[in-house]
């Protein structure tokens, strides 16, 4: 016989949840900071596990379809992404403490935006476009914060290149969806989701040869997932106007400004 929990979950007040799951995670993420690097092996899977169930307990309700993928690649994300890149970090209470509270403040944020995502308010409605928002800003943090890992790695520039096409198509797939929030998999979307993964796949190829720091590589990369999801987020919501495009290409002019300057030659 079939169990559901939904009913169960459902007696406990939304907002009262993402509080349980916040905490539950934040505490999780604490415990995983006394522990070296050598133990991600372990946390990895945990984190993307305990992330997944948090935000099923915080969500819960109306969850269908490639819902039980768009809705939880966030807050999985977020989770991972925070996780790996603390050991960047000199290990003191001093770096400890605020990070924490900044990924406290992030998932919570992430909860909000997949319950408003799985409502599925009107795109015209604020509530939506702030959401969008966010989940836009936060995913230009985890680029950053994976090519930043990526690039500490010193893999060779084929591995590093496939990691950075399968987080750039990943995390770009999931953006053009945040557009309509479909319950299913649009060809479009998919292929602009792959088209920005290729081009970020070629600029970590080119610049790999590039004497640059990894911080600013990974800000580069950053910049152009922002900016080239920022055109095709456009495109696709028919809003592709000089005015608006004008935000998106003076960033990326801006941040190749900034790499030039730091080139060590």
């Amino acid at each position: 016989m079939k169990i559901s929990i939904s009913p169960f979950i459902n007696r406990i007040e939304k907002r009262t949840r993402f509080i349980m799951s916040t905490v539950f995670l934040t505490a999780l993420l604490l415990i995983s900071t006394f522990f070296f690097f050598d133990k991600a092996w372990l946390f990895i899977p945990i984190f993307i596990i305990a992330a997944y169930c948090a935000t099923y307990f915080a969500v819960a309700e109306g969850i269908e379809k490639n819902e039980w993928v768009t809705l939880f690649f966030m807050p999985v994300m977020v989770t991972v992404s925070f996780y790996l890149f603390y050991f960047l970090f000199p290990v003191r209470w001093l770096t400890r403490i605020p990070f924490i509270m900044f990924y406290a403040i992030s998932i919570y944020a992430m909860f909000l935006v997949s319950n408003i995502f799985n409502v599925g308010v009107e795109k015209s409605l604020q509530l939506y476009r702030a959401a969008f928002s966010v989940n836009y800003f936060y995913q230009s943090l985890v680029v950053f914060l994976f090519s930043n890992l990526i690039l500490s790695l010193k893999l060779n520039f084929i591995t590093s290149g496939l990691l950075f096409f399968i987080l750039g198509s990943s995390v770009a797939t999931h953006l053009f969806w945040s557009i309509k929030l479909e319950p299913f998999w649009d060809k479009q979307v998919i292929s602009f989701g792959l088209l920005v993964g290729l081009i970020m796949w070629q600029i970590g190829l080119i610049t790999s040869f590039i004497p640059l720091q990894s911080s600013v590589m990974a800000l580069l990369l950053s910049a152009i997932f922002y900016s080239i999801g920022g055109l095709i987020y456009l495109h696709l919501d028919s809003r592709l106007f000089k005015e608006t495009v004008r935000e998106y290409v003076f960033v990326l002019i801006f941040v190749i400004i900034i790499v030039i300057f730091t080139i060590s030659w």
